[in-house]
């Protein structure tokens, strides 16, 4: 299937937060498209500016694959139906917006308890703010370095 990147972005958006409340979509949108447009590091290499590259880089978001530990991966974003508020956060992304209290924020992660690591996914974020269930990390400088 072809999706556009409005399409491809609300799908992971319903996939990877739709019971996150419209903050909690709007920072996974947000972390989305600052890796789109991350300076350096990782995601400014493997993106090149491409939400694809972004969402479907191997090992990033669960939601991508239809597949996980070699079983199938029913919740992907294939089979999303996103709703209109799914699409309206894509298009807020993709023009550019950004919730303020994220930064610049590349990660996201459900730690399954109350409180946030400090680091994650090691010592190239550093925790910034939580929304709900799901906590976001802005780039260290050890990140441009990766």
């Amino acid at each position: 299937m072809a999706f556009s990147d409005v399409e491809l972005l609300a799908r992971l958006i319903m996939c990877e937060a739709g019971g996150e409340g419209e903050d909690g979509m709007r920072g996974v949108a947000s972390v989305v498209m600052n890796r789109v447009h991350a300076t350096g590091g990782e995601y400014a290499r493997i993106g090149r500016g491409s939400l694809r590259n972004i969402i479907f880089q191997k090992g990033q978001f669960n939601c991508a694959t239809e597949t996980l530990g070699g079983r199938y991966n029913a919740q992907n974003i294939y089979n999303m139906r996103p709703e209109q508020l799914h699409y309206d956060i894509a298009q807020w992304a993709i023009a550019g917006n950004r919730l303020s209290n994220l930064g610049q924020a590349l990660w996201f992660f459900n730690p399954y308890s109350e409180s946030c690591q400090t680091n994650f996914p090691s010592e190239v974020g550093v925790f910034v703010i939580r929304i709900r269930n799901h906590c976001f990390y802005n780039p260290t400088e050890a990140y441009f370095e990766t």
